[in-house]
């Protein structure tokens, strides 16, 4: 028997919708305004077509704080920095998890545990040590100093260890009766075996690096690796008239590229979230 739709559970799901997009298109509009206008308080949900010139003008816009780096240049700094810790936790944490669950050493899941421990120590909580440590090595203005700390991941580590533990001890007799290695099983089988998971994790990494920002307000002090999220932030927190229009430009292209790498690999997010769980 067919059932109607549910309009109770679509009339959630638009109210929640319309929650979270009217915001962003606040946003949107009031970047086509002037930043008297938006100011004074005239600020209209209704965009202005000659406003538009806006997104492309905050691109080379520098903040009062640092003029000599522009909006776009931040942009690139976020890209390259929230890639840099995607990639680098997806393979340290495949990595390790690997070798706790194929390889039978001593301290072996001490070790696991240890890792664990680490999930209750959030980036906040060893800031200092952490600062103390980059400052020594002198990376402190560097792109490694800015993401270096941030590539290791407990929650990584254990979803990874999880996945392995799922494949069959078939598979790995069969590749050893087959002279396989370490290496090439890890490679050949192991990631293949993986690969929604590795999509999954790879967002979720995506997002959490291009949102980071206490860091890298420590880590980068001279301003040419300010992120989008320094770069937004300094164009309210200054003495001079805030322009409005191009801090709410901004924050639609800060939005963009996380929500364009949501979407390109939704289906493998939805598949790795599902799969975690087998």
């Amino acid at each position: 028997m067919r059932r109607g739709p549910d309009y109770l559970a679509h009339a959630v799901l638009a109210l929640g919708g319309a929650i979270f997009v009217l915001p962003i298109w606040v946003a949107f509009a009031g970047a086509t305004e002037s930043a008297g206008a938006i100011n004074r308080g005239d600020l209209s949900l209704i965009p202005r077509l000659s406003g538009l010139r806006a997104f492309l003008d905050v691109l080379g816009f520098g903040a009062p704080v640092n003029a000599h780096v522009s909006i776009g240049h931040m942009l690139l700094v976020s890209f390259a920095m929230a890639m840099a810790i995607a990639l680098g936790k997806i393979a340290i944490s495949a990595i390790s998890a690997f070798a706790i669950a194929f390889f039978r050493f001593p301290g072996r899941m001490p070790a696991f545990w240890i890792i664990l421990l680490t999930l209750m120590l959030p980036v906040e909580v060893r800031i200092i040590p952490t600062y103390a440590v980059v400052s020594d090595f002198h990376l402190i203005n560097s792109f490694a100093g800015l993401t270096l700390p941030l590539i290791a991941s407990a929650t990584a580590t254990l979803l990874f260890r999880q996945v392995f533990l799922a494949i069959p001890d078939e598979l790995v007799e069969a590749a050893k009766l087959d002279g396989t290695g370490p290496m090439r099983f890890f490679f050949d089988m192991v990631l293949p075996v993986s690969a929604p998971n590795l999509a999954a994790l790879f967002v979720i990494l995506f997002v959490y690096g291009w949102n980071q920002y206490l860091w890298p307000l420590l880590a980068a002090t001279n301003g040419h690796l300010d992120t989008i999220v320094l770069g937004i932030v300094r164009m309210i927190t200054t003495d001079q008239l805030t322009p409005w229009n191009l801090v709410m430009a901004a924050t639609i292209w800060a939005i963009l590229p996380p929500v364009a790498v949501v979407l390109l690999m939704q289906r493998w997010f939805v598949r790795g979230l599902i799969e975690a769980d087998k």
